[in-house]
């Protein structure tokens, strides 16, 4: 049962650490578009025309349109900040997800975006989380084997593809 409410712990945190990305200036241009949105469906559009659907309705599909128009100048921010962040053209995306219909950029934008970027901890390079070595100081992100390149766990004794014996901090004691 614990492991369920880490897991959903971790979720969460995660959700509000991706969250944080969207830019202020997203969030105030999103309430302002939910308000004109509302005034715009609320106050213009259905007011006054004899073939006006039920008033629940009109109020129902208003917000709808509001909430729709707000969410997608959220995702707007999102796309923004996060291309920034992995290292691509935030005003390339910016304008895919803006110009290109139906959703398609966003999908466009989630299918092709790079892995979050890193700093080295030796030198503090920018580097891409996918990498092994760092580009600017050869620093190994991932302890591989020296012999065969495959990645190995910390406290392998051996590599387990080529048998290799690995350096340890306290070498394995044969016969006493």
């Amino acid at each position: 049962m614990t492991a369920n409410n880490n897991a959903v712990l971790h979720e969460k945190a995660t959700l509000r650490r991706e969250f944080a990305v969207i830019p202020a200036w997203a969030f105030a241009l999103a309430g302002l578009i939910f308000v004109c949105g509302f005034l715009l469906f609320g106050v213009i559009v259905f007011p006054n025309k004899l073939d006006a659907p039920p008033a629940v309705f009109q109020l129902l599909l208003t917000l709808v349109v509001a909430t729709l128009l707000a969410f997608w100048v959220l995702m707007i921010g999102y796309v923004n900040r996060d291309a920034g962040r992995r290292g691509m053209s935030r005003m390339l995306w910016t304008l895919v997800v803006i110009f290109v219909p139906n959703a398609i950029g966003f999908i466009l934008y989630f299918i092709l975006r790079s892995p979050l970027q890193t700093a080295c901890p030796k030198c503090r390079a920018v580097v891409n989380r996918e990498i092994n070595y760092c580009p600017s100081c050869g620093y190994s992100f991932h302890p591989t084997c020296p012999n065969c390149k495959t990645p190995i766990r910390p406290g392998d004794v051996y590599c387990g593809k080529c048998g290799q014996q690995l350096e340890t901090e306290h070498p394995p004691q044969t016969g006493v």
